[in-house]
């Protein structure tokens, strides 16, 4: 485990002291699980921004297949 140094804006420290009063956790747990938890969030936002641009990447070599396959529907039909 890391010792980690952290300084809090006044208002996110007071609300968190009165939340861990009443969930009952230490400071320590609770802000072990809000990073970790924001950790999993950030994850899924790069996830899917890197799905996104995979799409767009994909989308062009799609079309062009479906292109060539309709091409070769419409030779085999007139032949």
């Amino acid at each position: 485990m890391k010792n980690l140094s952290l300084k809090l804006e006044d208002d996110i420290f007071q609300e968190t002291e009165h939340i861990i009063s009443k969930v009952k956790k230490s400071r320590n747990r609770y802000i072990n699980d809000a990073i970790e938890f924001y950790n999993r969030l950030q994850k899924r936002r790069l996830l899917s921004e890197q799905l996104g641009r995979e799409s767009k990447i994909v989308a062009q070599d799609s079309m062009d297949v479906l292109a060539e396959f309709e091409r070769l529907i419409d030779e085999d039909q007139a032949i």
